[in-house]
C-alpha cells in the first residue's frame, strides 16, 4: 500500500508538471490585462498605448489597458502585486515604484518580494515649467523668487513618491528653496492647474510638459536630461541652467506578480524587445523626448532596479524627503 501510493504521488506531481509546462508553452492563450497605476494621458499611458497593437500582434492576445491611479501609483501596485502569477496581470509602471520605497511609506506590499522584473521599454526627462504669468524666464529667475519669497511659491507632482515630487525635492536641495509641494492624482492634472495658475511651477514629465511649451500655455526654464532635447533644443539643461550636477529622468517598464514562470517572463521580454525595435514605435515617442530600450531583458532590468532604488533612497536622505 506504502507503495501503491508513493507511486501515486509521483503521477500526479509528474502530470502537473507537464501541465504547468503546457500552460506556459501555450501562453498566452487569452487576453492579457496590464495595470497603469497612473491616469490616463500620463507618460506611461502614452508609451504603452503606443506598443498596445504592435504588441498584441506579437504575442497573439488582445492587450487590455486599465488605469488605477491613486496613492502615488500604490494603488495600481498594489492591485497586481495580489494577482494571479500567471502571465495574465501584468503592471506597467514608472520609477515611482522605487521612489514609493525610498519615500520610507507604508505600503501595501513588499517591492521586492512581491514583484518580478520583466523588462524595461524606455526612460524620458523631466522639464522644469513655469506658469508663465509669475513672470520668469530661466532657473536663476525662479530661484531668486523663491529664496524672496520663502514659503509662498507651490509645486506641483504627479503625487507623493512620483517622479515628478522627488525630482522637485533634488531641485529644492540643491537650490536651498523654500516652497510648498501640491501633489496631485497624476501629471495631466497638475498640468491643469499648471497652466490655470493654480501653482508656480513643477518637475513634468515631457509627455505632459512638450505639447504645452510648443503651444506657449507653459515656460519651459530647464530639462533634467545630461543634453539638450533634439525635439526641444531651445530648453537648456539644468546644469546650463546654473544647477551643476543635475539629472533626473524616468523608467518605464513592465513587471510581473512574483511566482510568475520564467518561462512567461522570458517570453513577454522578447515581445517587448521586438515591438520596440519597430520604427513606427519608435517614430511615436519621439516627439516627447522618450528613449526606448530595446535590448533589456529580465536581468538587466532587475539590476537596473537595483542601482535606481539604491540612488533614490540616497536622494531621499539628502533632501530629506518624507511621507507627507
Amino acid at each position: 500500500m506504502r507503495i501503491l501510493s508513493c507511486v501515486i504521488a509521483a503521477l500526479l506531481a509528474s502530470a502537473a508538471s507537464v501541465g504547468v509546462a503546457t500552460a506556459q508553452t501555450q501562453y498566452p492563450d487569452k487576453p492579457i490585462h496590464v495595470v497603469i497605476p497612473w491616469p490616463a494621458g500620463g507618460i506611461a499611458d502614452v508609451v504603452l498605448r503606443a506598443m498596445q497593437e504592435p504588441l498584441q500582434k506579437a504575442l497573439g492576445q488582445p492587450i487590455i489597458i486599465e488605469n488605477k491611479a491613486g496613492a502615488g501609483g500604490t494603488i495600481g501596485d498594489d492591485a497586481v502585486a495580489k494577482a494571479a502569477p500567471d502571465g495574465y496581470t501584468l503592471l506597467f509602471t514608472s520609477s515611482a515604484l522605487n521612489m514609493n520605497v525610498a519615500l520610507g511609506r507604508k505600503l501595501p506590499y513588499d517591492a521586492d518580494r512581491d514583484f518580478v522584473p520583466v523588462v524595461n521599454v524606455a526612460s524620458a526627462p523631466m522639464i522644469l515649467v513655469a506658469y508663465p504669468g509669475l513672470g520668469v524666464k530661466t532657473v536663476k529667475d525662479l530661484v531668486a523668487m523663491a529664496k524672496a519669497k520663502p514659503g509662498k511659491l507651490t509645486f506641483a507632482s504627479a503625487g507623493n513618491g512620483s517622479p515628478a515630487h522627488f525630482t522637485a525635492e533634488m531641485f529644492r536641495a540643491a537650490t536651498g528653496i523654500d516652497v510648498v509641494h501640491v501633489p496631485y492624482r497624476g501629471s495631466p492634472q497638475a498640468m491643469v492647474d499648471q497652466m490655470a495658475g493654480r501653482v508656480d511651477f513643477h518637475f513634468a514629465n515631457s509627455v505632459a510638459a512638450i505639447p504645452q511649451v510648443n503651444a506657449g500655455k507653459v515656460v519651459a526654464l530647464g530639462v533634467t536630461s545630461s543634453k539638450r532635447l533634439k525635439v526641444a533644443p531651445g530648453i537648456p539643461t539644468m546644469a546650463e541652467a546654473g544647477v551643476p550636477d543635475f539629472h533626473a529622468s524616468q523608467w518605464e517598464a513592465f513587471l510581473a506578480p512574483r511566482g510568475t514562470p520564467q518561462a512567461i517572463v522570458d517570453k513577454i521580454a522578447s515581445a517587448v524587445d521586438q515591438v520596440l525595435a519597430q520604427p513606427n514605435v519608435v517614430a511615436a515617442l519621439e516627439p516627447f523626448a522618450i528613449e526606448v530600450d530595446g535590448k533589456s531583458t529580465p536581468q538587466s532590468f532587475a539590476a537596473l532596479m537595483k542601482s535606481d532604488r539604491t540612488m533614490w533612497i540616497e536622494v531621499a536622505k539628502q533632501a530629506n524627503i518624507k511621507v507627507e
